[in-house]
C-alpha cells in the first residue's frame, strides 16, 4: 500500500506548528506501545495545584444543571482507551434523559465514510440538549468529571478522546494505534481543528500524538487547549446566530396566505425553535456525548 503525507497547518490565537500526516498507513512505534512514566506524575501534580479553582466551577456546574432539568448531574458511560481496554467514563450530563441513541449513531456513521468536518449536532440545533448544556458542552465543562479517570489512571490530561464501542467496532485496523496511548481531556485534534477536521484528520493526528508524545509537547497542547476552547464556544455562538437567523428569515412562509412552508423550512425552523426552548416536550437523558 503505497504511503503519502498530508501536512495539516494547526493555527490559533496565539501559536502555530505543523504535524505531518500518514494517510494511509501508520506502522507501530515502541514509544507509543507503553504509558509514558512522567505522564501520571504530570497529570496527578496538575490536578492538584488546579484543585481549588475546579470545585468550585464543578458545584457551579452542577447547580446549572440542576436548575435545567431533572435528572442526575453525573452519568457513566462505557469508553474504549488504551489497547482498547473499555473503562467507566464520568461526564456532566448536558442532555435529558433516556434520549434515543439512533440519531447521533447515524450522524456519526455519516463523519465517518465521508470527507466531512466533524462538526457536532449541536452546530444543527439538538433538542436534545438541556438548558445551559450547549455552554457547557462547547466550553468544554461537560468533560470535568473525567478528572476522577484521569487520577485512576484510565485517562490522562492529554491524549486522543476515548471512543464510544460502537465507534470502536467500525475502526479500520490501521486506525486502532490511536489506542497505542492513553486517552485524554485535550489533545493534539482537540487543537487542531478539531470541527474543522475530517474522521481521516482525527485519527491521523491522534497517531501521530501517539507516537510522539513527550513532556513538551503534552505542556504545549494544555496551553493551547484554553484558546482552542474560547475560539469553539466563538464558533458555536456564531452558528446558533445564523441558524436563528435563517429560521427568521424562513419563517415568513409559516403565517404567509400565499405560499405554505416546505417540509424542510417547517423542519428546520422546529428544530431551532426546539433548541431554543420553544414547545419542547420533556426529553430523555442522554447517554451520548461526542
Amino acid at each position: 500500500m503505497s504511503t503519502f503525507e498530508n501536512l495539516l497547518i494547526v493555527e490559533t490565537k496565539h501559536m502555530n506548528f505543523s504535524v505531518g500526516l500518514d494517510q494511509l498507513e501508520c506502522s507501530p512505534s515502541p514509544k507509543a506501545v507503553h504509558v509514558s512514566q512522567w505522564k501520571r506524575p504530570l497529570d496527578t501534580l496538575l490536578i492538584l495545584l488546579a484543585l481549588p479553582f475546579l470545585i468550585p466551577l464543578a458545584l457551579l456546574v452542577a447547580l446549572l444543571i440542576r436548575s435545567g432539568s431533572r435528572g442526575p448531574v453525573l452519568f457513566m458511560q462505557e469508553r474504549v482507551g488504551h489497547a482498547g481496554r473499555r473503562f467507566r467514563c464520568f461526564k456532566f450530563r448536558t442532555m435529558f434523559a433516556d434520549t434515543d441513541t439512533s440519531t447521533h449513531q447515524g450522524h456519526l456513521h455519516q463523519l465517518m465514510n465521508s470527507n466531512t468536518p466533524m462538526t457536532k449536532m449541536d452546530a444543527q440545533g439538538d433538542p436534545r440538549i438541556i438548558p445551559f448544556g450547549l455552554l457547557l458542552r462547547a466550553s468544554g465543562l461537560d468533560e470535568l468529571p473525567q478528572l476522577i479517570n484521569v487520577l485512576w489512571g484510565e485517562m490522562s490530561l492529554v491524549g486522543p478522546r476515548p471512543c464510544l464501542p460502537y465507534e470502536y467496532e467500525k475502526y479500520l485496523p490501521w486506525q486502532k494505534e490511536r489506542f497505542a496511548t492513553v486517552p485524554g481531556l485535550t489533545g493534539l485534534w482537540q487543537v487542531s481543528g478539531k470541527n474543522k477536521t475530517t474522521f481521516v484528520e482525527m485519527i491521523q493526528l491522534d497517531i501521530e500524538y501517539a507516537k510522539t508524545k513527550n513532556l513538551w509537547l503534552d505542556l504545549k497542547i494544555i496551553l493551547m487547549t484554553l484558546p482552542a476552547l474560547l475560539l469553539q464556544m466563538l464558533e458555536t455562538r456564531q452558528a446558533r446566530k445564523a441558524a436563528s437567523r435563517l429560521v427568521r428569515q424562513k419563517a415568513g412562509c409559516a403565517s404567509s396566505p400565499i405560499r405554505p412552508c416546505s417540509f424542510p423550512e417547517a423542519a428546520l425552523l422546529g428544530v431551532v425553535q426546539a433548541r431554543d426552548g420553544e414547545d419542547v416536550s420533556p426529553g430523555k437523558e442522554s447517554k451520548l456525548n461526542l
